[in-house]
Parts: C-alpha cells; sequence; structure tokens
C-alpha cells in the first residue's frame, strides 16, 4: 500500500529545517520519501490530510529487554535486594528462568505494540530464557514482524546457567544469525569465563558482526573483572576483539577510569545510555566525557517510550553529564547512525510518524529542541509509517488485534506470577 501525506509539515530529522509540502511514501525496507507539488500525478492507495501536523522520521530503539514486559505489577521478590547483583539475583534472573513461549511471544508483542505507538520502528533487543533458549529469538522476530517493526536481535549469553545452557546460546545466536541480521548477545563480563569470551569474539568475526553486552553498569562487574582477569572490564572485552566492530554495543559503562573512557573512545564501538534503569537499580548516573560521538538512548526494559527516555537523560544529566539540549537529541536520534553506518536494514527513510503538537508558543526550527525536552510526549503520535506501511492509525494499532495481544499477555503475566 503507497501512502501519500498531503499538507503536510515535514521536519528534517538531521537538520531540523521545517517544510510545507506533500510527501509520497515508498514501500518496502529500502524505500525512500518524495517531496511532491502536484498530488495528482500520484496514485496512492492511502491518503493521510496532515494540515495543522508534522511529519519527522520514527525513532530507533537502542537497548531493549522485551523478555521482562510480563513483571510490570509482580510480586515482590521473596528476598529484599540490598545490591544491584541480588537484584539480578531476585529479581531478573528470576523472571528470565520462568520463561516458556508463550510468555516470551506475548512478551515481545506487548512490547512492539508500545514501541510503535510511541513512534519507534526499528528495536534492539537483547533477550533472556535460559529454560527456553532454541528458537526464542525467532520467536520474538516473528511477534516483531506481525506489529511491523524491523529488529536487531541477539540472545543473551551467559555462564551462570552451566556449560549446557551456555552451549545452547551460542547455538541459539549461530542459527539465528545464518539467516538474520542479528548481534552476539553477552550479558556482562563478571558472568562470562575466558573460553566463552574467546567463542564469541570467533563467532562475531565469522559472522562479521557485533557484540551487544552490559558494561560496569555496578562497581561488582569491575571488582570481578580485576580480581579474576586483573583487567578492568573494557580492557578485557578489548582484549578480545569486541571493540573493533562498530557493530559492537556497550550498554551502560558507568564505573569506567580514563583509560578505559580513552580505549573506547578511539573504537568502533558504540555506547547505549540507560538513564532511568540506572536511576531505578542505584547503580550511578551515567558521564559522558571524553567517550567519543558514538553514543545513543535505550530504555533497558523500563518502558518503550523513547522521548521520555531522552527526556530523563537530559534532566538527570544536568549536573553529572556533558549534556545540553542539541547533544541530548543526537545521542537520541544516533541509533540512526549506528544502523546506517553498519548497513542493517529497516531503517530508511520511509520510516515517518505524524504528531500534532497543540502548543501556546511557535515551534520552528529555531526552537524545536527546547520544545522536544520540555513539551513533546509520545502522546501527540497520531500516526506511525513502518518501512512504507501504516502500522499506527489515529493512535491505534492497525496490524494485529491490541486488545487481544493484551489479554493474552495477562494471561502470560498471571502465569510468571504463579511460577515466581
Amino acid at each position: 500500500m503507497s501512502i501519500l501525506l498531503k499538507n503536510a509539515t515535514f521536519i528534517n530529522w538531521e537538520t531540523l529545517k521545517f517544510t510545507k509540502t506533500n510527501i509520497f511514501v515508498e514501500k518496502g525496507k529500502s524505500g525512500n520519501i518524495q517531496f511532491i507539488d502536484n498530488i495528482s500525478d500520484f496514485n496512492a492507495d492511502k491518503v493521510i490530510d496532515c494540515s495543522n501536523k508534522f511529519v519527522t522520521k520514527s525513532f530507533a530503539l537502542g537497548h531493549h529487554h522485551a523478555y521482562s514486559a510480563l513483571a510490570r505489577g509482580m510480586p515482590a521478590p521473596k528476598q529484599t535486594a540490598s545490591n544491584f547483583h541480588e537484584i539480578l539475583q531476585y529479581v531478573w534472573w528470576n523472571i528470565d528462568k520462568q520463561l516458556d513461549k508463550e510468555m516470551i511471544e506475548a512478551s515481545a508483542l506487548a512490547t512492539a505494540i508500545a514501541c510503535a505507538k510511541a513512534g519507534s520502528t526499528f528495536v534492539i533487543d537483547h533477550h533472556s530464557s535460559p529454560n527456553y533458549i532454541t528458537g526464542s529469538l525467532q520467536i520474538i522476530a516473528d511477534a516483531f514482524d506481525k506489529v511491523g517493526l524491523s529488529h536487531l536481535l541477539c540472545y543473551e549469553i551467559s555462564d551462570r546457567n552451566g556449560t549446557n545452557k551456555t552451549k545452547e546460546a551460542f547455538e541459539e545466536s549461530e542459527n539465528y544469525l545464518k539467516n538474520n541480521q542479528a548481534l552476539i548477545g553477552l550479558h556482562a563480563s563478571f558472568t562470562l569465563g575466558e573460553e566463552s569470551l574467546e567463542t564469541a569474539a570467533n563467532l562475531m568475526n565469522k559472522y562479521k558482526t557485533g557484540v551487544h553486552i552490559h558494561v560496569a553498569e555496578d562497581k561488582f562487574d569491575q571488582y570481578d573483572s580485576l580480581k579474576k582477569y586483573k583487567k578492568k572490564v573494557v580492557e578485557r572485552l578489548n582484549s578480545h576483539g569486541f571493540l573493533a566492530s562498530s557493530k559492537t554495543i556497550l550498554a551502560h559503562c558507568l564505573h569506567i577510569n580514563d583509560k578505559e573512557r580513552n580505549i573506547i573512545k578511539n573504537s568502533n564501538a558504540f555506547i547505549v545510555q540507560n538513564a532511568e534503569s540506572n536511576l531505578n537499580n542505584k547503580v550511578g548516573k551515567f558521564n559522558a566525557n571524553n567517550l567519543g560521538n558514538n553514543k545513543m538512548f535505550g530504555t533497558d526494559d523500563m518502558h518503550s517510550d523513547r522521548i521520555r527516555a531522552a527526556q530523563y537523560s537530559y534532566f538527570t544529566g544536568l549536573n553529572d553529564d556533558n549534556i545540553d539540549l542539541e547533544k541530548t537529541y543526537l545521542r537520541f536520534r544516533n541509533t540512526h547512525n549506528y544502523i546506517k553506518t553498519n548497513n542493517f536494514i529497516g531503517d530508511t527513510e520511509n520510516n515517518l510518524m505524524i504528531f500534532d503538537y497543540d502548543s501556546p508558543t511557535e515551534l520552528n526550527k529555531d526552537n524545536f529542541l527546547g520544545h522536544f525536552i520540555y513539551g513533546f510526549s509520545s502522546k501527540n503520535i497520531n500516526h506511525v509509517i513502518s518501512n512504507g506501511k501504516l502500522i499506527v492509525e489515529n493512535k491505534e494499532l492497525i496490524t494485529i488485534n491490541e486488545k487481544k495481544v493484551l489479554n493474552f499477555a495477562k494471561q502470560q503475566a498471571n502465569r510468571l506470577w504463579k511460577k515466581l
């Protein structure tokens, strides 16, 4: 279905230039957009009147954990965590071990719906389900495809569940990589021995991809690395060649020293910041000093709202981070550059969102960033187009039955909570 957006005010996501125009949206994962004067020259299957609305590129989310979507409102753990390592043990590692096929599917569908309605059409996800590994990535891919999202997935490899689970996780990663764009997911340095890192490095080189790993999210990660390997975490990862790939994603990077910062700055790797998750886990705040330009935002399972994540990152960074309005927006949009740099498909210019924005003050190129931080909300989004296909219309998902999916998710959440 081809789409024509008439009477639009188009905002170029890179230059922030405002243009009054009509837009013809091409179909497909390599599709583009055309600005046209005479709409009668184009025969579109769908025409959307964008009078008094704004059109701009949709969003790409740099780090998510769809597997935790059913955790919202869950019972408190039986033991109270006193530190981050115990949060992992009592909460997240307890949840991921309970997941089965239906729960994974429900989590992925619910996450995809939330991402789409909040304007994201490309999602980078980091999955874990130790007792349902084989085939798990395809379940997530199918769910995202049904909603209409492009994706870059990985399975979280870890030694914490024994050698058989580690072996199965590597097999799942390789089987998925054979036919899909993907990364090699690694949990964190402190749950991975040298043999697993070497295997991951070999697999990365074989498929010319990168790793997606949590880095120094908590000080414990550094203590463990120094104690066992006499190296800081970034030094250890770099010694295996992971930072040589521009596809590599380093999540968090909170507790790193100047030497590690310099290694990252001079590498090809990208860093993904997750401000709200860091606040929630009380692990610290992100500081971008001397980390180069390859920085982007994730939500790290807190929610699927990219605008909210950017706003939180700005406000929490005012006292602790080298950040301002422009730098916030650059990090917000830098996931597109990560995707383009690495030739991943699904994020060309025919991924768009149409929003209205009732403001008491004018919105223009010169003050866009102020409105973005202090005024914008995902609730302003009316329509979302993914790869030239309309997936959200008048704030409603139209690719699948949202009500049916949410009912399914609630059933699976209740099953999960009982198992917890």
